[in-house]
C-alpha cells in the first residue's frame, strides 16, 4: 500500500511538471496534450482490476467453496483435523473465510499490520468457540474466526494476540482448494448409474473408501455406495441420519444418498476397531467422470 501511494505521488507530481513545462513552451500544440497521454498510461492498470479491487484474482459467484488458508508459521495455523482449509462464503462479491485454530490462546484477530492493531479503537476479529472431534476419539474446545479475504492467491496481513497480550503479524494466502470444482446437483443429472469418483479426508489416514464406486440416480435422488477398507464400521451418519451395513461379510459397504457434486460432505463412520466403538469425522468429496 506504500509503495502504491508513493507511485501515485511520482505520478501526480510528473504530471504537474509537464503541465507546467507544456505552457512554457513555445510551440502552437495545445498544451494538455502530454499530460493527457500521461494520465491515460497511469490509470489503465487500475481499470483493468477486477470485482475484488486487486489484479490478477477472478471474482467468484456466490456460494461457499474449500480454501485453503496458508500463513507458513508454527504459531497461527488451521486445526489439524481441517487440513489446511477453511469454508469460503462469497455473498454479494464480498469473501470471508472461516476457520478454527488449534487451541483458544489466540484471542483476537486484525485484517492489517502490527502496528494498526495496537492503534487505540482499532477494529478486532472476536473469536466464536467450537468444538472439535478429533480422529482419536477426543475432543476439545477451539476458537474459531471468520476471517474477511480481500483477493485470493496473494498475501494480506492478518495480526494476531494470544493470551500473553503480544501482537505478531502474519502473511496469509487463502486460494480455493486443487481440487475444487463447480457444484453440480445431483437432481440435475438423468436416471442411471454413474461411475463415482471419492475423495476423502479425515480420521488416521489408515481407512479408506473404494474409488472408483458407484452412485445411481433415481427420480432426482442418488444414492453411493461406500465401500471401506475394513469390516470394522458398524454404522455411518449421513446429514444426521444413521446408516447401516448393506451387506454381512467382507469389508463394510454402505448405501447413503447423495444430493450435490463437486463439495466437501462431513459424515461419521463409528469404527469397532479400537477397544470401544469411536464416531470418527470424515468429509467425503464426490464427483462422477
Amino acid at each position: 500500500m506504500r509503495i502504491r501511494r508513493y507511485l501515485t505521488t511520482l505520478l501526480c507530481a510528473a504530471a504537474v511538471a509537464g503541465t507546467v513545462m507544456a505552457g512554457c513552451g513555445t510551440s502552437g500544440g495545445p498544451s494538455g496534450a502530454a499530460p493527457e497521454t500521461a494520465a491515460a498510461e497511469t490509470v489503465t492498470p487500475a481499470d483493468s482490476r477486477d470485482a475484488s479491487g486487486h489484479p490478477g484474482t477472478a471474482p467468484l459467484e456466490d456460494g461457499t467453496y474449500t480454501a485453503r488458508f496458508e500463513t507458513g508459521s508454527t504459531m497461527f495455523y488451521v486445526n489439524e483435523e481441517d487440513h489446511g482449509t477453511g469454508v469460503l462464503t462469497v455473498e454479494n462479491g464480498e469473501m470471508t473465510i472461516h476457520i478454527r485454530l488449534v487451541s483458544k490462546s489466540i484471542v483476537h484477530l486484525f485484517m492489517g499490520p502490527q502496528d494498526e492493531a495496537e492503534a487505540e479503537g482499532a477494529e478486532l476479529l472476536e473469536p466464536t468457540v467450537e468444538t472439535v472431534q478429533y480422529s482419536d476419539g477426543t475432543s476439545g474446545d477451539v476458537n474459531a474466526y471468520d476471517v474477511p479475504v480481500p483477493y485470493l492467491d496473494e498475501p494480506f496481513l492478518v495480526s494476531i494476540i494470544g493470551t500473553h497480550g503480544n501482537w505478531y503479524e502474519h502473511e496469509v494466502t487463502v486460494s480455493l482448494a486443487e481440487d475444487e470444482t463447480d457444484p453440480v446437483a445431483v437432481a440435475d443429472l438423468e436416471d442411471g448409474v454413474y461411475d463415482l469418483n471419492i475423495a476423502m479426508e479425515g480420521g488416521s489416514g489408515r481407512a479408506s473408501v473404494t474409488s472408483p464406486s458407484t452412485l445411481t440416480v433415481a427420480d432426482g435422488a442418488g444414492v453411493a455406495v461406500i465401500e471401506w477398507s475394513s469390516s470394522n464400521y458398524d454404522y455411518m451418519v449421513v446429514d444426521g441420519e444413521k446408516y447401516y451395513p448393506v451387506n454381512e461379510d467382507g469389508n463394510s459397504v454402505f448405501e447413503i444418498p447423495v444430493e450435490t457434486l463437486g463439495v466437501p460432505v462431513g459424515v461419521i463412520g463409528d469404527t469397532t476397531a479400537m477397544s470401544t466403538p469411536h464416531e470418527i469425522e470424515y468429509t467425503m468429496t464426490f464427483t462422477i467422470g
